[in-house]
């Protein structure tokens, strides 16, 4: 009797466990890899947006292609399949319910909403679907309403060990503030997040980058001694340098001692350069003496920072000074941001230092064995005193150079942008608008396509009013036949935009159509270990490939590689504490090659420095161009592609300015 128990439980627990046939088992795991045929489908469904094609997929008994499938729609962000999607927000498997949220919170609908609340799983006491109900929260975040944020700002039920749960609070209420809705309890919550030290960093950062990133919100004193007595303590220079704008907004005295003081002893140039952008906001006087010493430092991006502050917030009684101390620069940026300052800010009544002060950027700008980009920052610079529109002018016309004539059509935008125009032209503002707006129609002609761009956007602007000054549109029309598409596609959207406006119509850019599938075998030998160093003239760093999250931008870039499209391009932009950006053909962040690709956003964020991204001028517009972050930028967070990491070399990320060049691309597949 003994033995014939035994058996049956032996029996039981077969059959409960081990001895299930396997076309009955039910598979929890994802198993993502680059060589499963099954996989390779989906992404090339992604790819090509063949929407009932992955729909399919969503009954799928196995959940890596469940999961692939929802996340697919992330990046394709189809409305319609909402209510499809909705469905796996109660999937057995914790991922794909985190993708389903994901995706529903990038169609960023109103609509979403209800779907993400209903699919949040309140009765989850074991806390089994922590990570998913915090992306659902995220995922409000994108597309609820006030109501929604008052209840999200209100939680307090999270504890410290509650990871994902408070990292979805933090981001939902983020998110919210990203659509310009903020509320003073999610400001409160938030403060609460960043000072409580037991919460995780994850949530802490995210908090902090809502008081860096919300528009009009506002914080007591209490709160400031709060910031004040963290940003000297805190650990994690991510908090820190988010901490010293929030901080910088509160225009408080203790938020200005805090800042000081801490400055003084910050060892991180990227903290240095937000305190000194929240340093803007205090009174010029009080501040001067700290920029006039800085913009002489040897580290080239904070020199660069501080010459900025003279840019934007100088006086006129110091614009002599600025003049001469950028005659003893030697560091060109801050150089010419000096000259740019002195421009600005030098009464019209001295004649004598504006000529000099014109003359010095005219002698950078013709002086041709100068780098191309400070001769391009020399007519920004030029642009700061409006009678130089004709030079600026002449340069559009007569420059062979991309850079230069994109340099100079910018000038000409912020001039007529300028809302001191009619101050700066008096008795001539009408005959030197008619001037200008004649111009601008002009520039429509010539076929270059970051001169139009400009041009268009300058047309489009509402506050500028200046559709009143043409019989007819016309001339943007043939504008909009002469592009080569679809590698001038950004400037496609400014000139459609701009017809938009000049015929009282609402604008929403219609993405480029499909254009150019990758194939397969250029992924071949990828995995997730796969690098490229990147050989670039201030030394080399190396970036660690996501083929997984985005296999075509990855195959993308590994294919020009090889071609060898890297070599000898540009860092064309470099924003100090942001991003340094290369791979534009023409040199000024205009140009591409004859395709695009589409933009593939997982679910990653933009959470630290080295992160590398795709360039884009909208959805699906994706091509050749490519960024690396200073910093974490997570306001880029599901609109621009991150298709790999920097692994090594980030101190040569940071030293790296305009102009410098990639050598080389080295692949280690």
């Amino acid at each position: 009797m003994r033995r014939i128990l035994q058996i049956l439980l032996l029996f039981v627990l077969c059959y409960n466990y081990s001895c299930v046939p396997p076309e009955d088992e039910i598979l929890t795991e994802i198993n993502l890899d680059l060589n499963d045929k099954q996989l390779q489908k989906i992404y090339t469904f992604q790819d090509q947006a063949q929407v009932d094609s992955l729909l399919a997929l969503f009954e799928h008994p196995d959940p890596t292609y469940r999961y692939s499938a929802a996340m697919a729609m992330a990046s394709i962000r189809d409305a319609k399949t909402m209510k499809n999607l909705a469905g796996l927000l109660t999937d057995r498997v914790q991922k794909v319910r985190t993708a389903a949220a994901y995706a529903i919170g990038q169609m960023g609908v109103p609509e979403g909403e209800q779907f993400l609340i209903d699919g949040f799983d309140s009765a989850d006491t074991l806390g089994l679907y922590k990570a998913s109900n915090g992306a659902i929260l995220e995922a409000i975040g994108r597309c609820g309403n006030e109501q929604s944020l008052q209840f999200l700002s209100t939680i307090q039920t999270y504890t410290a060990q509650d990871t994902a749960l408070l990292e979805g609070q933090a981001w939902g209420i983020y998110r919210f503030a990203t659509r310009k809705m903020a509320i003073p309890e999610g400001t409160n919550r938030m403060v609460e997040f960043v000072k409580n030290t037991s919460f995780p960093n994850s949530a802490r950062f995210v908090a902090a980058n809502y008081l860096y990133r919300a528009k009009n919100i506002s914080l007591d004193s209490v709160q400031v001694q709060t910031l004040a007595q963290l940003l000297e303590k805190e650990e994690d220079p991510r908090i820190r340098m988010t901490t010293a704008i929030a901080l910088g907004k509160s225009k408080q005295a203790a938020a200005l001692k805090a800042l000081t003081s801490q400055f003084a002893k910050e060892q991180d140039y990227r903290v240095k350069c937000n305190i000194l952008r929240a340093l803007g906001n205090f009174p010029y006087a009080e501040m001067q003496g700290l920029f006039f010493e800085l913009i002489a430092n040897s580290n080239k991006t904070l020199a660069k920072c501080a010459s900025s502050f003279f840019v934007e917030h100088g006086e006129s009684r110091d614009a002599r000074v600025y003049w001469r101390k950028a005659r003893d620069l030697g560091n060109f940026e801050t150089k010419l941001n000096m000259l740019k300052a002195a421009n600005r800010h030098m009464p019209a009544v001295y004649e004598e230092y504006k000529w000099l002060i014109n003359n010095d950027l005219k002698l950078i700008y013709q002086d041709t064995t100068n780098l191309v980009y400070h001769r391009a920052e020399a007519l920004r610079g030029l642009a700061e005193f409006s009678w130089n529109y004709k030079y600026l002018n002449d340069q559009i016309i007569t420059s062979k150079n991309p850079i230069l004539r994109t340099a100079a059509m910018e000038g000409i935008a912020s001039i007529i942008s300028n809302p001191k125009f009619d101050a700066n032209f008096g008795v001539s503002r009408t005959r030197v608008k008619t001037e200008i707006v004649a111009m601008l129609s002009n520039y429509m002609e010539l076929g270059d396509a970051g001169v139009m761009a400009i041009a268009a956007g300058v047309l489009a602007n509402p506050k500028l009013n200046l559709k009143e000054a043409y019989t007819n549109s016309s001339f943007l029309f043939l504008a909009k036949r002469s592009l080569a598409l679809p590698q001038e596609t950004e400037t496609l959207y400014a000139i459609e935009k701009a017809i938009a406006y000049f015929d009282d119509k609402e604008y929403e850019p219609k993405q480029p159509k499909f254009n150019h599938p990758f194939e397969w075998k250029q992924l071949e030998g990828v995995t997730t270990n796969s690098k490229a160093i990147v050989e670039t003239s201030k030394g080399n760093f190396t970036l660690q490939f996501y083929p997984l999250d985005a296999p075509a931008s990855v195959a993308n870039f590994i294919k020009l590689s090889q071609q060898g499209f890297y070599n000898d391009k540009t860092f064309h932009r470099v924003v100090p504490n942001f991003v340094i950006q290369v791979g534009c053909p023409r040199g000024d962040g205009y140009g591409s090659l004859d395709y695009t690709i589409r933009s593939e956003v997982p679910l990653r964020h933009y959470d630290d420095g080295g992160y590398v991204g795709m360039a884009s001028a909208g959805k699906n517009t994706e091509g050749t161009q490519w960024f690396v972050t200073h910093s974490p930028t997570p306001h880029l967070d599901g609109n621009y592609t991150i298709f790999a990491k920097v692994v090594e070399g980030m101190d040569v990320v940071h030293k790296i300015q305009v102009g410098d060049t990639i050598e080389s691309v080295k692949l280690l597949l």
